[in-house]
């Protein structure tokens, strides 16, 4: 495999992963939007990646680093899949088996009064989208077609 296309599976590899993970905490941060579960869920996906892909700049030439950069670009597919089921939730194309979450804060207030006023995230809502396109949705298609550059890159054959 070529030194070439192994270094640009690699920094694929960390680059979207890292992007789509802080462009969501953007959203949370500067945005006002709250992640639910399958949220979380598509972002332990990206974690992943950018775990393996870091490990990838770390080790050795060779199949260690092949398969670090691998693992990656399966964290991104799966982060990718998980994007595709929440996406299709929210479009109320099939029931999600996941129930919906709240996020309490009881800085400086009753803990009951906190739980009671605390917002419902359901997951079968979408909180943005952008021509027509949630987050999650977003999430599917930028994390697929990384993930599939990854391992396409992956899988050529070095040239005769």
């Amino acid at each position: 495999m070529s030194d070439k296309r192994l270094n640009l599976a690699r920094a694929v590899a960390l680059i979207v992963p890292a992007a789509l993970l802080g462009g969501a905490v953007a959203f949370e941060k500067f945005g006002g939007l709250t992640a639910c579960e399958m949220c979380w869920w598509q972002r332990y996906g990206h974690i992943a990646a950018i775990g393996f892909a870091v490990l990838a700049f770390l080790a050795p030439n060779g199949a260690a680093r092949r398969a670090l950069v691998a693992l990656a670009g399966l964290g991104l597919a799966a982060s990718a899949l998980i994007g595709a089921y929440h996406a299709g939730v929210e479009y109320q194309w099939w029931k999600g088996f996941t129930a919906c979450t709240s996020e309490v804060n009881f800085a400086g207030q009753n803990p009951l009064d906190a739980i009671m006023s605390a917002p419902i995230l359901r997951c079968d809502v979408v909180q943005w989208k952008l021509f027509g396109i949630s987050l999650a949705g977003y999430n599917f298609l930028i994390s697929g077609v990384a993930a599939a550059l990854v391992l396409a890159l992956l899988a050529r054959r070095k040239e005769a």
